[in-house]
């Protein structure tokens, strides 16, 4: 009867949402014990280094246990949910539920139980040791010619080792003891089975360095992590660093202590390119389509690398080969409440501009529900970010891992500027493009950011250069 039961329950584990992550963390449940689930039923949300993702059970049932609290980080392959296949209650769960258990524990009996043997031999070894050299020390120290011997060597103090004919040191320490004066008689030994070592003999010839500076007063900086503990609480707050910002942390160092940055700005006036946007916002080809300076740009963008195809690129460090991509994925840098993460949108270089409208606007409404799904942030090519969105005129962006380049936008504002010879307002904005210098050189990089402050600059160069 048992082994019925157990034969019903099905343990659903944490699967590979991701490209080899290796982990995930439970953000919430949909179901608890008890609950009805049929096949491709949604039951929980968890979070990895790239994304949210929802999970779907994989058949159907009635759900025994959760093994796992909202919150927990979880290893890929670990079960998470207990399901009764055979549509039973949920109070029969306990039985089942050990189960996955079990096999976690064995690990951990195993490696306890090897640490005694460990040990045990540790300590043997240590006591065989120790044994056959006092023995053998032993008849060298009682003999009367060793003790006149050794009188000899130290510095006329007989009496004092005829009395005490104990110490123990190898010929060099003993040398070295005669040299420095030290009789060894005085010094205590460290070594072990109380042989005395050179380190001795230097700290009986130099004192005051020993007992004064000794490791005591040196642990008191080793003790720095007490105020870990006894932060502020009233005034500070620790947030851990997981899921998505861990990931974008540790790529963003990798990025920018990988890839030679190189940054380079212009100053554009955009005015003609306000204009056309507010002029296709009355375009019928653009009913329902959100049309903002971002597209505009991205347009620009993707223009400029057909002119300068060389410029999208990545480095490929275990060949050592520059990888020219004939396509563009077109990465878009979103800030959301769980970190900064970059969906791209792919073969943008073969949209239209309603086409390009359309995926902008989809791109950044998933972003901020934190649906964004891995796939939407794999295999990009070159990235813009929008700095101008917080009123920032421009910044130095870092390289999105694995690209050649990417453009920050800063703020559109009116400026003074000089139009037709005159002294005018005018809508000016900041372009910086980064770029990766093992593929792109000064030339190249700037051939290309001339090419899109020159499109925003007279957007109908749209129409020209393409």
């Amino acid at each position: 009867m048992t082994t019925m039961t157990e034969a019903s329950v099905r343990e659903f584990k944490m699967p590979d949402v991701g490209e080899g992550l290796t982990e995930a963390e439970i953000l919430k449940w949909y179901v608890q014990p008890g609950d009805t689930v049929t096949d491709g039923q949604v039951v929980c949300e968890v979070e990895t280094a790239k994304a949210a993702v929802e999970l779907p059970i994989p058949y159907d049932g009635v759900v025994r246990e959760l093994h796992f609290p909202e919150g927990t980080t979880v290893d890929v392959g670990t079960a998470i949910i207990a399901v009764d296949v055979t549509g039973g209650t949920a109070a029969a769960a306990p039985a089942p539920v050990a189960e996955p258990q079990a096999p976690k524990e064995e690990p951990k009996a195993e490696a306890s139980g090897r640490q005694p043997v460990l040990v045990g031999y540790g300590v043997a070894a240590s006591s065989t040791k120790r044994r056959p050299r006092k023995g053998a020390e032993a008849p060298r120290q009682d003999a009367p010619a060793a003790a006149q011997a050794l009188q000899s060597e130290l510095n006329g103090h007989g009496p004092a080792v005829v009395e005490k004919p104990r110490p123990l040191a190898k010929p060099p320490v003993r040398k070295l003891a005669k040299d420095l004066g030290v009789d060894l008689a005085t010094v205590t030994p460290t070594g072990p089975d109380g042989i005395i070592t050179r380190e001795d003999v230097h700290a009986a010839a130099a004192p005051q360095p020993t007992p004064v500076p000794e490791p005591v007063p040196q642990t008191a900086p080793v003790a720095a992590p007490a105020p870990v503990a006894t932060y502020d609480t009233a005034r500070e707050t620790r947030i851990p660093v997981k899921g998505v910002r861990k990931a974008t942390a540790a790529a963003m160092v990798g990025s920018a202590f990988t890839a030679p940055h190189v940054t380079e700005f212009v100053t554009v006036d955009v005015t003609r390119t306000m204009k056309l946007v507010e002029e296709l916002k009355e375009d019928k080809e653009f009913a329902g389509l959100r049309v903002n300076p971002l597209l505009l740009i991205a347009k620009a963008l993707l223009v400029a690398i057909r002119r300068n195809p060389d410029i999208n690129a990545s480095w490929d460090e275990a060949n050592q080969e520059i990888v020219l991509k004939h396509y563009v994925n077109l990465g878009i840098a979103a800030a959301t409440p769980r970190g900064l993460i970059v969906p791209n949108i792919k073969d943008a270089h073969t949209k239209t501009l309603p086409q390009l409208a359309q995926a902008l606007g989809e791109l950044v409404a998933t972003a901020r529900e934190g649906r964004t799904s891995p796939a939407a942030m794999r295999g990009g090519t070159i990235t813009i970010t929008n700095v101008g969105v917080f009123g920032v005129d421009t910044g130095t962006p870092i390289l999105n891992p694995g690209e050649s380049a990417i453009l920050a936008i800063g703020a559109i504002k009116l400026q003074p500027w000089v139009h037709k010879g005159k002294v005018k307002p005018r809508q000016v904005t900041t372009l910086a493009l980064s770029f990766d210098h093992r593929l792109v050189d000064g030339e190249l990089g700037s051939k290309g950011l001339a090419d899109v402050a020159a499109i925003l600059e007279q957007p109908k160069r749209l129409i020209t250069w393409t």
